[in-house]
């Protein structure tokens, strides 16, 4: 069985090379909005994400630095992810008139359906328990309204 070829060495340069740039992307972002206000509301989502972000590239640079590259089944074509990119795409565009409630609770029990959950009352309430403390934790601390169809909001 022959590898791919992204396996050899000029792979995992680009994958380094990818790693790299989205870190530091992330770095200036944050840096740039750290700039413009350090005030918590403006950081509250920018901060903890951009972290979380930096240290997930880390930790995939290092694995990537040591060899420890994902099996070749295990990588897919690019196609793949087009029903979840146009589900995603879906789901920003709805949610002006959705809300962010129902909005994210729809995104997240189709996602489960389109990744084989078969259980329809699962996936539903799922999508449920989820969404319900995001939209109630982001509509909290955020400073402006956020558009809601269940939840009581101030939009």
């Amino acid at each position: 069985m022959s590898d791919p070829p992204r396996a050899g060495n000029g792979g995992r340069k680009a994958d380094l090379a990818v790693l790299l740039a989205l870190g530091g992307l992330a770095g200036w972002y944050l840096f740039d909005a750290w700039r413009a206000s350090a005030q918590v509301y403006n950081l509250i989502f920018v901060a903890p994400v951009t972290v979380l972000l930096l240290l997930l590239c880390l930790i995939e640079f290092a694995g990537q630095w040591r060899g420890a590259a994902a099996p070749p089944e295990a990588l897919q074509p690019a196609a793949a992810a087009a029903p979840v990119i146009a589900l995603f795409a879906a789901y920003v565009l709805s949610l002006p008139w959705l809300g962010f409630d129902a909005g994210t609770w729809l995104f997240v029990s189709a996602f489960l359906r389109l990744h084989g959950e078969r259980r329809t009352v699962w996936a539903l309430g799922y999508g449920l328990a989820f969404s319900l403390p995001v939209a109630l934790f982001f509509s909290a601390m955020l400073p402006y309204p956020m558009p809601m169809l269940l939840l009581a909001s101030e939009y």
